[in-house]
């Protein structure tokens, strides 16, 4: 539970559009504000400040992660999205700034949640519990969820949907877009409005929490008689398209397991990068949210919990066929034949300079080498995870090479960035190669 939830009230999460709009705006004007003043006191100093670095301040980055976090909804999922695909990218004061925005969401004050509450289950809602936990043990940017216990006593977690969140995604979505593009992050020349679309659409699909139920029952299916996962069940009765009501599990969250022995964290790491693999190859549907609140582990049980299934997508028989070519190059061809296949399939831009392709091309062949090796890869090894982010960040300055995959790939690219920067918090030691043998074989 964060700080937020345990020692203060709530906020009230602003549900009407107006309310919404002021609310980015008004921190539009701030960080303007604060960047005219920036770049005035720079050119009296004879400085020719570039917009990126007047926006890139510690100062702008405790204003937005602060107006975020307080209107949540699709603005605080932007944020949260911006801080874990880009914290290497952006400077590093304002990284870990924008990163509380991954812990310390705002829940609703005790009066507003009984009015969703009210509104979904009606009067008299109480009935249906023997306990009922008004504060939250999670708050994030769609929901938060309470701890309760049903007449029958079994206990569940419930998702609260914040009211006024799905209507307001798109306009949160067209705003938080202006904002990127006024603070210079993104080149002109860079169409990002296939990807804005995309997550437009993404976060339409979370907030239903009808399709989260179903596909919620699918995972359960998936991997029904597997003790090594735990997948909650879903209770219909209790539940409704702003409200879902799954089974409880008592359970610690996966980052709290960097202090465990070092077979438990292999072994965890060791599932759920398996687990990606099925959903890419065998399941053909995966989960794409790689927030780390969304795995858990149950020590007693020894079980990986699996929890938020509202970013799930289908995975098509093609995109499955193009990552099995791709991980087979890395496995048994060369950097440049993962160069190819990589841009065949458009994760890296269509036309590059030699110099920058060959660059590229020694980047791949220096994260090849773990797969060369005989045993486990020790992600906690600072070595080669350090040369790597080195040389890759002498490239990502160079605003030429920037690009914008396609759409269906950059969710999926997520997930599995995602799973290695588990693996790399958690200092984990995974045979990759024979992971990757074992599904990307003829």
């Amino acid at each position: 539970m964060s700080k937020n939830m345990k020692n203060n009230v709530g906020r009230p999460v602003p549900s009407k559009r107006l309310s919404r709009l002021a609310g980015l705006g008004g921190m539009a004007v701030s960080i303007t504000g604060s960047m005219a003043a920036s770049g005035a006191k720079q050119l009296s100093l004879g400085k020719r400040p570039k917009v990126s670095d007047l926006f890139l301040t510690p100062s702008n980055a405790r204003k937005l992660t602060r107006q975020l976090s307080n209107m949540r909804g699709a603005a605080m999922k932007i944020g949260q999205m911006i801080s874990m695909d880009s914290g290497d990218l952006l400077p590093r004061e304002f990284a870990d700034i924008l990163a509380r925005l991954r812990s310390d969401a705002q829940h609703m004050p005790r009066t507003q949640l009984n009015k969703v509450l009210k509104a979904e289950w009606g009067e008299g809602w109480q009935m249906k519990f023997a306990e009922f936990d008004y504060r939250p043990i999670a708050a994030a940017s769609i929901g938060q969820v309470h701890k309760a216990k049903l007449r029958g006593g079994e206990y569940v977690a419930i998702k609260v949907q914040y009211p006024g969140v799905k209507e307001s995604i798109d306009s949160d979505i067209k705003n938080v877009a202006g904002l990127l593009k006024m603070s210079g992050l993104v080149p002109s020349s860079l169409d990002i409005k296939p990807i804005i679309e995309e997550g437009r659409q993404q976060l339409h699909q979370e907030a239903d929490y009808m399709r989260e139920a179903a596909y919620l029952t699918r995972f359960s299916e998936l991997l029904t008689g597997e003790d090594s996962f735990y997948v909650p069940s879903y209770h219909a009765d209790v539940s409704t398209d702003k409200i879902l009501t799954m089974s409880f599990s008592e359970s610690r969250p996966i980052e709290d397991m960097v202090n465990a022995p070092q077979d438990v964290r292999d072994k965890i790491v060791h599932r759920l990068m398996e687990l990606t693999l099925r959903e890419l190859f065998d399941f053909k549907l995966m989960q794409t949210d790689p927030n780390f609140a969304n795995y858990r582990y149950d020590m007693e049980a020894d079980q990986l919990v699996l929890l938020d299934f509202g970013a799930s997508r289908e995975i098509d028989k093609a995109l499955s066929s193009d990552y099995k070519r791709l991980l087979r190059t890395l496995i048994s061809g060369t950097a440049k034949d993962t160069f190819e296949a990589a841009s065949r399939m458009g994760l890296l831009p269509a036309q590059i300079k030699a110099k920058e392709a060959n660059a590229i091309i020694d980047i791949i062949e220096l994260a090849m080498a773990p797969l060369g090796q005989e045993g486990p890869f020790d992600f906690g090894g600072d070595g080669l995870a350090a040369e790597l982010r080195d040389k890759a960040m002498g490239l990502a300055g160079n605003r030429e090479l920037w690009h914008v995959p396609p759409a269906h790939l950059v969710f999926t690219q997520r997930k599995l960035g995602g799973v290695y920067m588990l693996a790399a918090r958690l200092k984990a030691r995974v045979n990759v190669r024979e992971l990757l043998e074992n599904y990307v074989a003829d």
